[in-house]
């Protein structure tokens, strides 16, 4: 049993699309769904429900889609919140060229592991007057730790030769240089993986310019969220860009695009990222020959402007590109 949360805006078509995916190509798993987010809010007056808690802490593993967080006002991320209450301290983002933007001898491959629990997205705030306001950033030596040990370990897993540890440690010496410091010490324990380190700004460069010198990346919380976003424009934008929150006993898997509402309703969402974050579930829960077929057919049906969504082109619905998805991956798992 998993549990999905649609969350809000076109997190309710996702799910829906999602559910027929894997009941089509009899996917063995079920879905216990929980509603949460700002349609939740509106309709029962809270945004995270004891029921969803239940649920996470009784399956251990979720898909959600995304939800609404107010900028500027009002209340703090939700997102944030699940990830600070369950400890999901590591965020995965795999950056993967697919379809049109394979480049025959050189793809983008690379994997982002953001440290998800601390920096300023702890959200310790003060007003200091009317005209000045302070955020703390929080670093700490075994958050730094945990987090970067999770991409060498993946890195030696993958056969990738080397972890780009990305900070400002130049100019915040005592907040990132203890991550640094933390990298540094760790990587003594791997000594077949090499250790690059590289400040944010130049990073930003760097990825622009030469993506494909890049493997494994680890960096701070707000850096992460930046450079994922930076890396997924190579790609083909946040439609095609998975994510994964990770901590030691549960994971919550989502696609880190948003809500637009502007789409809801409208069968133009692309589901593609959706997809791919429930593919990196099954291979966490050991069914990676489903996620394996599933990323064939989408590598397959992006390849062809004909069989691409609207976003990205083509001329397909949502709902029409995931019937031929299923279609598709039929066709691969029988030869």
């Amino acid at each position: 049993m998993i549990s999905l949360i649609p969350g809000d805006g076109v997190g309710k078509e996702l799910a829906k699309l999602l559910i027929r995916l894997f009941k089509d190509l009899q996917i063995p798993l079920s879905f216990d769904i929980q509603e949460a987010g700002k349609e939740e809010y509106e309709k029962h007056g809270v945004y995270l429900p004891d029921s969803l808690f239940w649920s996470l802490e009784k399956n251990k593993v979720a898909i959600k889609g995304p939800m609404t967080t107010p900028i500027g006002e009002g209340f703090r991320s939700l997102n944030v919140q699940l990830r600070k209450k369950y400890d999901l301290y590591t965020n995965i983002r795999p950056i993967k060229e697919l379809g049109p933007w394979k480049n025959p001898d050189q793809a983008i491959d690379l994997v982002i592991f953001r440290e998800n629990t601390e920096d300023l997205y702890r959200g310790v705030e003060e007003m200091v007057s009317d005209t000045e306001a302070h955020s703390i950033k929080i670093i700490t030596y075994q958050g730094s730790r945990r987090l970067i040990k999770r991409a060498f370990d993946y890195a030696l897993d993958h056969g990738y030769p080397k972890v780009t540890l990305v900070t400002k440690a130049n100019i915040m010496k005592f907040t990132d240089g203890l991550f640094l410091k933390a990298g540094r010490d760790l990587a003594k324990d791997y000594p077949t993986i090499a250790l690059e380190e590289v400040l944010v700004d130049n990073m930003a460069m760097q990825l622009v310019l030469n993506p494909y010198q890049f493997n494994v990346i680890a960096t701070e919380n707000l850096y992460g969220d930046i450079l994922s976003d930076l890396a997924a424009g190579l790609i083909g934008g946040l439609g095609l860009v998975p994510g994964a929150n990770m901590g030691d006993g549960m994971a919550i898997f989502e696609s880190v695009h948003g809500t637009a509402p502007d789409l809801a309703g409208k069968d133009l969402v692309n589901p593609t990222a959706f997809f791919l974050s429930a593919c990196m579930m099954l291979d966490y829960l050991d069914l990676g020959a489903y996620a394996g077929a599933i990323r064939q057919g989408l590598d397959s049906l992006l390849s062809n402007k004909e069989t691409s969504t609207r976003d990205l082109g083509g001329p397909l619905r949502a709902s029409e590109f995931t019937d031929l998805l299923i279609q598709r991956v039929k066709e691969i798992k029988h030869g």
